[in-house]
C-alpha cells in the first residue's frame, strides 16, 4: 500500500514531504520553547520554510554545491540578525537555536541528493540534543574537569597512539608495537570502565559493591584497601567475604582479557575461570551475610586512582615486553618446569602483564596447555600473596579468614592442572 501511495506522488513529492516532517519536528521542539518564555526567532512554520529553500536551491542549482553554500550563508545571515536581536533584548543568550536552524537546511540539501538516513539522523540528534538540555547541562556539573582529563587521555591511549604503532614483528625476539600497545589499551579499559562506574556510583553502595568493581579495576588493590579498612571496623565476616569477591571478579576479568587475544587458549580456561569466580563471588556474598558483633551499613571509602596515566602506560607496556622475552627465554632453556616457576614468581606482583604475555606465547612458542597451565598457576600464586598481604594488614581475625578462604581458592585454581597435565 505504501509502495502504490508513492507511485500516486511526483518523483520529488515524498522528497519535499519528508523535509517538511522532519523540518516540522525541530520547528514543534523550537515553539515549546517560545510557549515557555523563551526568545526564539522561529517554531513550526519558520522551520519548514527552511527545509524548503535549502530543498528549493538545491533543486535549482542541479545539486551543484555553491548555490547551497550560498543559500546556506543567506540563511546563516538571518540568523545572526535574530541573535544579535536576542543580544540586545536579553544580554546573554544562547545559540542552540540558530545552530538547530542550520541543521534543519542541511538536513533538507541532504533530502534531495537521496541521502534520506543521514538527513532523518541529522534531525533526530538535533532533536534529543535541544530536548536534553537539561540533563546535559546536569552532566557538566557533576563531572569535575580532572575526569574530562582523564577521559582525553582514554582518548589518547586507543585513538591517537594505537592506530600509528606499526603492526608488524621486529628483532629475535619478535616484539609486535602494535600488538603490544593494543594489550596495554584492553587492559587500561576495563580499569577504566570499573574507576568510571565508582565516580559514577560515589557514596553509593556498600562494601560489597566496591569489592565488585575493585576486582575489575585491581584485587589487590582492593584486597589492601579492605584490609586496611577490616583493622578498624571489626566486621571479619564482611570484609573477609568482600576479599574473596575481589578475587572472584579477577577471574573474570581475566577471562575476558584472555579471550580478546587467545581464542584457542580461552577455550580451555573458561571453564575453570567461571568456576571460579563463581565460587568466589558466591563464597564471599554468603560469608559477608553472617552477622558480625557490629553491625550496620558500612560506605566504601576508596577512591581509586586514574589508569591511564601515561607512566604508567608505558611502565605496562615495557614490563609486557619484559616477560615476553624472558618467556622465550625460559621456553627455549629452561623449558615447561621454568615457565611454570616463572608464573609463580609473577603472581607475587601484578600478573596483568605475564597472562597478557602468555596469550601471545601460547600456541607459538610454548604449547597451549603450558600456556594454560602458567596462567593458573601466576593467578592461584596472586591470590596466596593477597592472602599474606589481609593477613598483615587486617584485624587477626578477618586476616585469618581472609588467609584461609584466598589460600583455599588458590588451591582450586591449581586444580584444573591435573586435568591439563593429562
Amino acid at each position: 500500500m505504501l509502495a502504490d501511495f508513492y507511485r500516486l506522488l511526483p518523483p520529488e513529492g515524498v522528497k519535499i514531504l519528508l523535509v517538511l516532517f522532519l523540518a516540522f519536528l525541530t520547528g514543534l521542539e523550537r515553539e515549546e520553547r517560545v510557549g515557555n518564555g523563551q526568545l526564539s526567532f522561529g517554531g513550526v512554520r519558520t522551520y519548514p520554510l527552511i527545509g524548503l529553500i535549502a530543498y528549493g536551491i538545491s533543486f535549482l542549482a542541479g545539486g551543484a554545491i555553491l548555490p547551497v553554500t550560498i543559500g546556506f550563508a543567506v540563511v546563516a545571515g538571518f540568523l545572526m540578525l535574530s541573535y544579535y536581536n536576542k543580544l540586545q533584548c536579553a544580554g546573554t543568550a544562547g545559540v542552540t537555536t540558530e545552530m538547530s536552524a542550520l541543521t534543519t537546511y542541511v538536513a533538507a540539501a541532504l533530502v534531495y541528493r537521496d541521502q534520506f538516513w543521514i538527513a532523518t539522523t541529522l534531525t533526530v540528534a538535533s532533536m534529543l540534543l535541544l530536548e536534553l538540555k537539561a540533563g546535559l547541562e546536569g552532566l557538566t556539573r557533576r563531572i569535575a574537569p580532572d575526569e574530562i582529563l582523564t577521559f582525553t587521555k582514554f582518548l589518547l591511549l586507543t585513538a591517537v597512539i594505537l592506530p600509528v604503532l606499526p603492526n608488524r614483528e621486529f628483532g629475535p625476539f619478535s616484539i609486535n608495537p602494535g600488538k603490544t600497545w593494543l594489550v596495554v589499551v584492553a587492559v587500561s579499559t576495563v580499569s577504566y570502565g570499573s574507576y568510571v562506574i565508582q565516580k559514577v556510583t560515589k557514596g553509593q553502595g556498600g562494601v560489597m559493591l566496591a569489592a565488585l568493581l575493585g576486582g575489575a579495576y585491581s584485587s589487590t588493590v582492593t584486597t589492601v584497601v579492605l584490609g586496611k579498612r577490616a583493622k578498624r571496623e571489626n566486621r571479619p565476616h564482611l570484609f573477609s567475604g568482600a576479599t574473596l569477591v575481589a578475587s572472584g571478579v579477577m577471574y573474570l576479568r581475566l577471562a575476558g582479557l584472555v579471550t580478546i587475544f587467545n581464542r584457542s587458549l580461552a577455550s580451555i580456561l573458561w571453564a575453570p575461570f567461571l568456576a571460579l569466580a563463581a565460587a568466589g563471588i558466591a563464597g564471599g556474598w554468603l560469608l559477608s551475610r553472617v552477622p558480625d558483633v557490629q553491625a550496620g551499613d558500612i560506605q566504601r571509602e576508596f577512591e581509586p586512582k586514574n589508569p591511564l596515566e601515561m607512566r604508567a602506560a608505558l611502565g605496562f607496556a615495557a614490563l609486557f615486553v619484559a616477560i615476553m622475552i624472558a618467556t622465550r627465554l625460559v621456553v627455549t632453556y629452561l623449558g615447561n618446569a621454568g615457565v611454570y616457576s616463572l608464573a609463580g614468581l609473577m603472581g607475587v606482583t601484578d600478573v596483568d602483564p605475564f597472562i597478557m604475555g602468555m596469550t601471545q606465547s601460547a600456541g607459538q612458542t610454548a604449547p597451549l596447555a603450558v600456556g594454560a597451565a602458567a596462567i593458573l598457576i601466576a593467578a592461584s600464586s596472586n591470590n596466596l600473596v593477597k592472602g599474606i598481604y589481609s593477613y598483615s594488614l587486617s584485624d587477626r581475625k578477618t586476616g585469618v579468614w581472609s588467609l584461609s578462604l584466598l589460600t583455599a581458592l588458590a588451591a582450586a585454581g591449581l586444580a584444573p592442572l591435573l586435568w591439563l597435565a593429562r
